[in-house]
């Protein structure tokens, strides 16, 4: 992948999605300035409010987050990210994710989270959410540790979303 290459999306069950990021370190700055902007043009393309760095192949503790992407532009970029806090309020949101396209189900989170992280120029930065932020926060940084949306339903729920990806991507490669 080229500099200015915008990154392709990784599919379930590709492997590399249940791998754990490493920590982004001061020989990775320059990678990771370059990696962040492809990846939110990535995610706007997709289109998406969210993208970890394993989705696009990246083993690094990297993701953008973009709530605003049909307004003004407000993209996020969160390195080394770690959960700080959560509430005990819990709410349920439905969710997708741009590596399992088309697949949506209700998944249960804190209500509000607190997330200590670096920005692209290793300011230390923490930023409280809730609402939509806050499970979009949450479900990129279980990107960063291997974790699909799919694993926080029943099995049950979670066979059927696999499946039937499966069978719309079989059918997608026929077309």
């Amino acid at each position: 992948m080229t500099d200015d290459e915008i990154p392709e999306i990784l599919l379930v069950p590709d492997p590399r999605l249940r791998a754990k990021a490493k920590p982004v370190g001061p020989g990775d700055a320059d990678q990771v300035r370059a990696l962040a902007p492809r990846m939110l043009d990535a995610m706007y393309k997709a289109p998406g409010i969210g993208l970890a760095a394993p989705q696009v192949g990246v083993g690094l503790r990297l993701f953008v987050v973009d709530l605003q992407k049909q307004e003004t532009p407000a993209p996020m970029v969160f390195v080394n990210p770690e959960i700080v806090a959560v509430s005990e309020e819990i709410a349920v949101r439905e969710e997708g994710c741009l590596s399992l396209p088309g697949q949506y189900a209700d998944v249960a989170r804190p209500e509000r989270v607190k997330l200590r992280y670096l920005d692209l120029m290793g300011a230390k930065r923490e930023i409280e959410a809730d609402g939509l932020l806050a499970t979009c926060l949450q479900h990129e940084y279980d990107h960063l540790d291997g974790i699909l949306f799919v694993d926080h339903i029943s099995a049950l729920k979670r066979n059927m979303i696999l499946r039937k990806l499966a069978k719309d991507l079989r059918l997608k490669a026929k077309a």
